[in-house]
């Protein structure tokens, strides 16, 4: 699906747009703190250990409101959860802005959401995932996450290219310009949130997930729907240890990490990394426009590793740049393919549970990520010491355990459907790509069929010789309104 209908399209709720814009205000506030974050600690007299130590604490306080909210968002509401998470944003920013305590600002870094990167590993995003897949049919949800990591890259990129602006303000600090309107965002999200509706709050379990409206409404138990199975716990278990170590090697070369090593390493400027990032962070958001495409012709699996594969490959080649207008370049390379496998990632996700499971899904994954971020700061600004600056070690560390990561998701889930699919229900339903053995259509009506009555869904299940449990593409269509009870084509127990 292009990502234009997914931003125009009428099925994007009122709910969905709320999420994506409050993610995109979290986002520019994380672009411009996280240029400054690392030099206004240093310029404070903090050390790069004190640094690297600040930023692990912050990702661990990250971690256990991520623990909290995947336990306690659905039972005590979801719109009360983001609520509390950005109240406690704004205080850390009101911290940072106006403190120079290294106590004060580690206490605000741990109860707030203080993140060294653009990359939303904060107690938000399980939340957002869960409410965001079930305002839309599941084929659409590789777009629906596009467009939402979209929005917040790209202003995240505004955000810094606002600090580089910031920095040449006289007689005042970028840093306590930039926490200062930190906070305000965060008041704002705030504001945002409230005006989230009933339908964004967790779905009964066992509830069909029908669209209608502003969001999902529970139909109620479907009895002849056959059970969907569920992956063992081994696989889940197994996906978010990988998912960790990708956030590990990603927090090697966050933002705040880069922007040090730029300084420490070719001597740049505020204004300059400002320049700088707002380009790294504009190319990945632009890039995510292919997401859906890629994720439609080769499977979500292979638009998640693909792209983060050669990405990661060039972030290799950073550290043995002479210059810093070359290093800068490869940089930008890398970013403009970095990114493009998170809507992939966040849908196969979404596709593996139950929709009333998604918040807990999608917080342990978030949980399991940010448990690995939190020790990457640290091991970034010691390998960041002494003749190890030269050789850009964090770099090349991270993107070693990046491509190890890419290789090993390929092998472990490779097999499973969800990883194969390739196109949306509804282009099988036209016949537009071949299903089954070579040769063979996947058109429905020219298999034998049995006629039955119904007046509430349409259930086509097409048969490829997947076992039919594990058929990725068994779906309930409500009828238009209207129709009443009609005659439902299905197949035949004699047909294959």
């Amino acid at each position: 699906m292009p990502l234009p209908t997914a931003f125009g399209a009428a099925w994007l709720t009122r709910d969905a747009r709320i999420v994506i814009t409050t993610r995109a205000l979290r986002t520019f506030g994380y672009g411009s703190t996280s240029v400054v974050l690392a030099a206004m600690l240093t310029e404070d007299g903090d050390s790069p250990a004190q640094v690297g130590l600040l930023l692990a604490v912050a990702a661990v306080g990250s971690v256990l409101a991520s623990i909290l909210m995947g336990l306690l968002a659905d039972r005590f509401g979801r719109r009360s959860s983001l609520l509390v998470a950005a109240g406690l944003m704004a205080g850390a920013g009101l911290v940072f802005a106006f403190s120079e305590s290294y106590p004060m600002l580690t206490v605000g870094a741990f109860v707030g959401t203080i993140s060294p990167s653009t990359n939303d590993n904060t107690p938000f995003s399980g939340v957002e995932q869960a409410i965001l897949a079930q305002t839309c049919p599941q084929e659409r949800h590789t777009a629906l996450f596009a467009g939402y990591n979209m929005t917040a890259l790209c202003a995240g990129a505004m955000g810094g290219l606002v600090v580089a602006g910031m920095s040449l303000v006289p007689g005042v600090e970028a840093g306590d310009l930039a926490f200062g309107l930190y906070a305000v965002i965060a008041v704002a999200t705030a504001m945002m949130f409230l005006g989230l509706s009933p339908a964004a709050e967790a779905p009964q379990r066992g509830t069909s997930g029908a669209i209608a409206g502003e969001g999902v409404v529970a139909d109620g138990p479907v009895p002849a729907e056959p059970p969907r199975r569920r992956l063992p716990p081994g696989p889940v278990l197994r996906l978010s240890g990988l998912f960790a170590l990708d956030a590990f090697a990603g927090g090697l070369a966050v933002q705040a990490i880069l922007a040090l090593w730029f300084q420490q390493r070719y001597g740049v400027s505020t204004s300059e990394l400002g320049l700088l990032f707002f380009a790294t962070n504009l190319l990945p958001a632009l890039s995510q426009a292919f997401a859906p495409a890629l994720a439609a012709r080769q499977g979500l699996l292979t638009a998640m590793l693909l792209p983060h594969f050669v990405s990661n490959l060039l972030l290799l080649c950073v550290p043995f740049a002479p210059s810093f207008g070359l290093a800068a370049g490869i940089l930008l390379a890398r970013q403009a393919l970095s990114k493009v496998d998170v809507p992939a990632r966040q849908a196969f996700t979404a596709a593996i549970v139950e929709p009333a499971d998604r918040t807990a899904a999608a917080s342990m994954t978030s949980v399991a990520r940010s448990v690995a971020v939190s020790a990457s700061p640290m091991t970034s600004s010691l390998l960041l010491s002494g003749p190890l600056i030269a050789f850009g070690a964090p770099l090349l560390l991270g993107g070693g355990l990046a491509i190890a990561y890419d290789l090993s998701m390929w092998r472990s889930f490779r097999h499973l459907p969800v990883a194969r699919q390739v196109r949306p229900l509804t282009a099988r339903l036209r016949g537009r790509h071949r299903a089954g053995p070579a040769g063979r259509t996947g058109d429905v009506a020219a298999r034998p069929f049995e006629s039955v009555e119904t007046s509430a869904t349409v259930r086509i299940p097409v048969l490829d010789g997947t076992p039919l449990e594990w058929h990725p593409e068994l779906r309930t269509l409500p009828l238009p309104v209207g129709l009443g009870r009609t005659r439902v084509a299905t197949p035949s127990h004699g047909s294959s």
